[in-house]
């Protein structure tokens, strides 16, 4: 088992970048893949209750976004942290931080679990709710909130274990959960006739399978890292470092859920067909987002690993691979959205014509401006992975933030419903121009110390960490990191 974990660490610092790339981020984008897909199941089967109910599924993803929040900013932060310690050898202060990430999730989704139902039917209309759609939203809202400590704690098992190079792990747990939500939504909805209800409960119950299966690595000890309330630590120097990386996605999270409420209220306010056509064309291009996202989050720990240990060229290497293979794969993937927009969007609008025509033009746009957004993820992604927290802050506000809500009410007064159809894509192209100076600085930081130039002084108390009192690296299986220092290689030199 020893062996099995070592060769687990080592080939982030050995394989080559593309191989192991691959490897992590296949079973990432299959895991989001099936999430979407159990995501839109929802949706697909609610849909031949009606308009209305429609809508209610697509103001409740705002709830879900809501969940995340509490536990994406710490699984976030925990996962770059993790995958730099485990880099640098310091495995005990990562068990410290993925126990205290993951105890602490799990008390913020506790908070929101019992002020949502204290306060169902204020939080549905805040969400953006309508008067027709009300009831429907109250019903889907219940039973997600019983799981929400589950949901946001899964975030951070799901993060650390793709930092310790356990992506199957990962996918499986997400997966099944995924799978098990496409079974159930029939079942509930229909055989037991529960409506909109039943598609919340389908729901819960997957997303308490998924837990069950993120947890077992770690209580069956086949993990990298130790899980136990033993290991929390409360300590500032943990809770600083996790904080700091996971804001970005913390305050990602907020805009996304803030962004979904005014964009609702504003659909809302035109007709439920609006509402209902703008979150259903959200959920599809959930897809192509699903394997931008998952790739990114495969090359992140590999980048935060490499970027612990020193292996500043393979950092870069990481980065050129990436960026490319997202530019490529986005356009291909934009493409055929943009060609098939009108047969995927058929399947929930059916002959409600407002409804295909808004979700036509969402999708057909937001297609057009997917490779930008390929490029960026990957940007923000090596931000979030070498621990840069203020460019992971700036490109995870910018989509759906800083891009998007000064545009929102002047493009819906302008063009009415074309204009809120309009508003993502516009966005999408604006964050170009934040993440273009950004990757130069890092580009130019990178490769000095890659050189053998500079200093880096946030990687220092991790080299320092990685190794004993007498000289020697903490992580068995590092004589290839002692003999690079040896050749001036690896890490910065201080």
């Amino acid at each position: 088992m020893s062996e099995k974990k070592d060769s687990r660490a080592d080939r982030m610092l050995t394989e080559p970048l593309p191989k192991v790339i691959t490897q992590m981020a296949l079973p990432s984008i299959v895991s989001f893949i099936i999430t979407t897909v159990y995501n839109l199941a929802d949706t697909f089967f609610v849909s031949f209750l009606g308009e209305s109910a429609t809508a209610a599924v697509s103001v409740n993803a705002s709830l879900d976004q809501f969940i995340m929040m509490a536990g994406s900013m710490l699984a976030v932060g925990a996962a770059s942290y993790v995958s730099r310690l485990l880099g640098a050898g310091e495995k005990k202060k990562a068990d410290q931080a993925l126990s205290t990430a993951f105890f602490l999730a799990a008390l913020f989704g506790g908070v929101i679990m019992i002020l949502g139902l204290m306060f169902q039917i204020p939080m549905v209309r805040l969400l953006g709710a309508t008067d027709t759609c009300e009831q429907y939203s109250v019903q889907y809202a219940q039973y997600v909130l019983l799981v929400a400590p589950l949901m946001a704690a899964s975030f951070v098992m799901n993060q650390c274990l793709r930092a310790e190079g356990s992506a199957m792990r990962s996918m499986i747990g997400m997966g099944f959960g995924g799978i098990l939500n496409c079974v159930l939504d029939p079942i509930f909805i229909f055989k037991l006739g529960m409506g909109v209800a039943g598609a919340s409960a389908a729901t819960a119950i997957s997303k308490a399978i998924s837990f069950a299966i993120l947890l077992f690595p770690y209580v069956s000890k086949k993990s990298l890292l130790c899980l136990s309330i033993r290991n929390f630590r409360f300590r500032k120097d943990i809770v600083v470092e996790v904080v700091t990386v996971g804001s970005s996605s913390m305050f990602r999270s907020g805009l996304a859920v803030v962004s979904a409420i005014v964009l609702n209220n504003i659909a809302g306010g035109i007709s439920d067909a609006v509402l209902a056509g703008i979150g259903v064309s959200t959920k599809i291009m959930m897809f192509p987002l699903s394997v931008i996202l998952g790739f990114g989050t495969g090359f992140q720990p590999v980048a935060g690993y490499n970027w612990g240990a020193g292996r500043y060229d393979r950092v870069m290497g990481s980065y050129r691979f990436s960026a490319a293979v997202a530019v490529v794969g986005s356009a291909v993937m934009g493409l055929l959205m943009w060609v098939f927009s009108k047969n995927l969007i058929v399947v929930f609008a059916g002959d409600n014509q407002d409804m295909l025509a808004v979700g036509m033009l969402c999708i057909r746009l937001q297609a057009a401006a997917l490779p930008i957004q390929g490029w960026v993820a990957v940007v923000n992604m090596l931000c979030a992975g070498l621990g840069k927290a203020k460019g992971a802050l700036v490109l995870s506000t910018s989509r759906q933030g800083t891009c998007f809500l000064p545009l929102v009410y002047p493009m819906a007064w302008l063009w009415g419903a074309n204009g809120v159809a309009s508003v993502q894509a516009v966005a999408d192209v604006l964050t170009l121009f934040l993440a273009a100076p950004i990757m130069h600085g890092m580009k130019r930081e990178i490769t000095a110390l890659a050189n053998g130039e500079g200093s880096k002084r946030e990687a220092a108390p991790l080299a320092n960490e990685g190794k004993r009192d007498d000289g020697s690296f903490a992580r068995e299986g590092s004589k290839r990191e002692a003999a690079a220092l040896a050749n001036g290689e690896g890490r910065a030199e201080r």
